[in-house]
């Protein structure tokens, strides 16, 4: 698996709106404060312009809300327990696992090496495990007990 500067971006954007929601999140619900886009750059150093596509598609993937205006900017749209490091990973990125550019799941072979397939498979299955189940809390909560 590849990590790109795009989901790790990604990912440290959505800890850092977490954080700000609490400790577990609260979907943007009232508790917690609304994240600018300029600060989470700022505080994560990643480029701004770079962090707003990224932000849309994380908003697009429904795991953001975005308020406008003087007093606005972004908060989670569930809880930090209920969205996964695998829901962020595949909001930027598609699928978990590729080859050739390619979802592990589209590769196709034959002859000998029939059985690559089922590799990719299974190494994109051992992938999602991980990912999909650490979430966000999960994330925040090893930060807390680590200070």
């Amino acid at each position: 698996m590849y990590v790109s500067a795009r989901a790790d971006y990604a990912l440290r954007a959505m800890l850092a709106v977490a954080d700000a929601a609490g400790s577990t999140g609260d979907g943007g619900s009232g508790g917690g404060e609304l994240v600018k886009a300029a600060s989470l750059a700022e505080r994560q150093d990643i480029p701004l312009s770079f962090l707003q596509g990224i932000l849309l598609d994380l908003r697009r993937a429904g795991l953001l809300h975005s308020h406008r205006g003087t007093e606005g900017g972004y908060a989670l749209t569930r809880a930090a327990d209920e969205i996964s490091v695998g829901d962020v990973l595949r909001a930027v990125g598609g699928s978990l696992t590729s080859v050739r550019g390619l979802p592990a799941d589209r590769a196709g072979y034959h002859g000998v090496a029939t059985g690559l397939r089922d590799v990719w498979l299974a190494v994109d299955g051992a992938i999602a495990l991980v990912v999909d189940r650490t979430t966000l809390a999960d994330l925040l909560v090893d930060r807390a007990t680590t200070r």
